[in-house]
Formats: structure tokens, C-alpha cells, sequence
């Protein structure tokens, strides 16, 4: 039995992402029923008993590591390994990965994801990129998945969304006023304002006009549809790109 820790910035974030792992390697591996995953490892926080960790945390998670387990980080200067500043979002994940250095001897960890919507900020991939390339010869040996929605995961659930028929008129009117169909192109939705003329650009409004606010119709857009179809609507929102990860990073895990 082993650990994955889960970095996020909510726990739908953490619902999204994980119940995504856990159908591609059940796609993957055609010996791995669903039964058989709590068995084999388990989603968790940088504390124990935590199912997720959250980014805006991670300085206090820190800081009480250093009380309750005697954690003791290195010196930090926060330039990457060929003394080029790290990027949005590479420092703090330095400071997780080295976290979990420290919590690899006592606890069985074995990979990261590091899930993150850019909201309009490429550097944040870049800054992750930059972490993982730093930390990739270490031992003990920690595979790192690195999961950025584009702009927001919202991108990610309309990816997914076919409508039923109750739904079509709803999707076909929201179609009409944006002139492209959100659910394929949901990477173009990058505005964040909840008053007119924008509101309509935002994908947090798109999906709750879609699904009405139900977090079960909701959960159906990436646990039901098909990943045939999420990996190619995903391909500009980075849902592509997510599973492409979990497939070369966490496979290799499982089989082993």
C-alpha cells in the first residue's frame, strides 16, 4: 500500500483530478478493478489522514511540520537548478517536494500531483515544469504528474458535458450567444466577472447554467463521458495533456 499526495486548490479540484487518474489506469491496466485500487494506494494530503493538500496551505502546513514532526527544510534560494528564477507556483512546489523528501521516511509516497487552473497564466506550467525537472534524479524516487486546467477546471467539466434532451435548448441558446459551442471550445471561456456583458465568458457560470447547480450532474461530465471524447475535446484546456500524465507517470507505479 502506498501514497499519492494530492496538491490542489479545492476539493473539487481533488474530486476531478483523482477520479480522472483512477479511470485512466482503469483503462489502462485491464487487470485493475475498482475494487482493487483502495487496496493497492491512497489519495492523501501532506498530513496524514488528509485526503488533499491545498496550495493556499502549504506555508502553514509547513510551519507545523516543523513543530509536530521536526521538519527542518534546507535553505531555499529560489532560483531554479541553472540559476534562472523559478516561475509562478516553482517555488512553493519546491517547497512541497522537499516536504515530502522528509516525509518519504516514514511514509510510503511515491507520487505527486500538482493540479492547477492557470486562470490566464501560463507561467504557472512553466513554474511546475521547472520544480519537476529540479527534483526528477532524487532519491527516494517520486513520480510527479502535473495537471493544469486551462483556464480553470470548469474547462475541464464542460469537456465533458453532453446534454441530455432537457438540456439541448439550454446548451443551443448559451451557443448562440457565444457563437462557438463551450463544451469544445471551453478554453476560449476566460473571463472571471459575474456581471454582464463578460458573465457569459465565464466558465463557472457556463456550468452551473448547464447543470443547474447539481454537483451529481456535474460529477457525470468527467465520470460518465467517455475518455475517447475528453481527450479530445481537452487538448486546449489541458485535460489532454492531464491524462497523457497520468498514463506515462502513475502507470508505470501500479505495474510495478
Amino acid at each position: 500500500m502506498f501514497e499519492i499526495i494530492v496538491i490542489v486548490e479545492s476539493g473539487a479540484d481533488s474530486r476531478t483530478a483523482t477520479k480522472l487518474a483512477e479511470r485512466v489506469l482503469k483503462e489502462q491496466i485491464d487487470w485493475l478493478e475498482p475494487d482493487l485500487i483502495k487496496h493497492i494506494f491512497h489519495w492523501r494530503g501532506l498530513e496524514e489522514g488528509t485526503e488533499y493538500s491545498c496550495w493556499s496551505d502549504v506555508d502553514k502546513i509547513i510551519d507545523d511540520a516543523k513543530e509536530k514532526i521536526r521538519y527542518k527544510p534546507s535553505r531555499f534560494l529560489g532560483h531554479h537548478n541553472k540559476g534562472v528564477p523559478f516561475k509562478a507556483d516553482g517555488a512553493i512546489s519546491i517547497k512541497v517536494l522537499k516536504l515530502v523528501d522528509f516525509l518519504q521516511r516514514t511514509r510510503q509516497i511515491k507520487a505527486i500531483l500538482f493540479i492547477r487552473d492557470l486562470d490566464n497564466q501560463p507561467e504557472r506550467r512553466e513554474g511546475l515544469e521547472q520544480a519537476r525537472s529540479e527534483h526528477i534524479n532524487r532519491q527516494p524516487q517520486l513520480k510527479i504528474v502535473i495537471g493544469t486546467a486551462n483556464p480553470k477546471r470548469e474547462a475541464w467539466v464542460l469537456n465533458g458535458f453532453l446534454p441530455s434532451n432537457q438540456e439541448e435548448q439550454i446548451l443551443e441558446k448559451i451557443k448562440t450567444r457565444l457563437n462557438f459551442d463551450p463544451c469544445i471550445d471551453s478554453h476560449r471561456l476566460r473571463s472571471t466577472s459575474q456581471k454582464e456583458p463578460d458573465r457569459i465568458r465565464n466558465p463557472k457560470v457556463i456550468v452551473e447554467q448547464l447543470t443547474g447547480k447539481d454537483m451529481k450532474r456535474e460529477q457525470q461530465c468527467w465520470e460518465d463521458t467517455s475518455l475517447k471524447i475528453l481527450r479530445e475535446r481537452g487538448v486546449h484546456t489541458g485535460l489532454t495533456a492531464y491524462i497523457q500524465e497520468i498514463e506515462q507517470h502513475l502507470i508505470p507505479i501500479i505495474l510495478s
